[in-house]
């Protein structure tokens, strides 16, 4: 019983931790003038797999970290270091999601960027899974998870998009972009 009551009261502390941050969020979109229940209308058309399928497209580490939201090793994609122009896309679907020109570099040892090509592409939710509330992103066509939003990125967003590099497709300026998956 001690175990329980317990359990009930971590939950409705880490709860109420989650809800001051959800209210800062929406708080400040609408004080951008942004109506949430609109911008989550404006949605893109979804791409919709079965977990058998996304096994068949996606080798077993892009369907780690885009289908179950895995995160790789540190420093370990190429794409850290890639300084051509052009365009990251999603390795699922290969919806473009940032450009070169806003990549910079954070020294976290993930791809970063300050902002999405649109914002329409990515979603948003709220990650618990490091006990501390997180704000995990994903491609808005195909739900494939990307990686962590963070508020300590440079102007002119202040905004961080730590990727997974094996969640992203680069595609050098001037080359024709694969179709979109569908």
């Amino acid at each position: 019983m001690e175990r329980r009551n317990f359990l009930k009261t971590a939950a409705g502390v880490l709860g109420a931790l989650a809800l001051p941050a959800w209210l800062v969020e929406r708080n400040r979109a609408q004080a951008r003038g942004i109506d949430v229940a609109q911008d989550r209308a404006q949605q893109i058309p979804k791409l919709e797999k079965s977990e058998e399928e996304w096994r068949r497209i996606l080798g077993e580490e892009e369907f780690e970290i885009l289908r179950e939201a895995g995160t790789e090793p540190a420093g370990a994609s190429p794409l850290n270091r890639e300084e051509r122009a052009g365009t990251f896309i999603c390795a699922g679907c290969f919806l473009p999601l940032f450009s070169s020109e806003a990549k910079f570099e954070s020294g976290t040892g993930w791809p970063s960027f300050y902002e999405p090509i649109d914002p329409a592409h990515i979603e948003t939710k709220r990650d618990f899974k490091l006990v501390i509330p997180r704000t995990e992103y994903h491609c808005a066509r195909c739900g494939g998870h990307q990686g962590h939003v963070f508020d300590d990125g440079p102007e002119p967003t202040g905004k961080r998009y730590c990727n997974n590099g094996l969640a992203l497709d680069f595609v050098p300026e001037g080359e024709e972009p694969p179709e979109l998956r569908s």
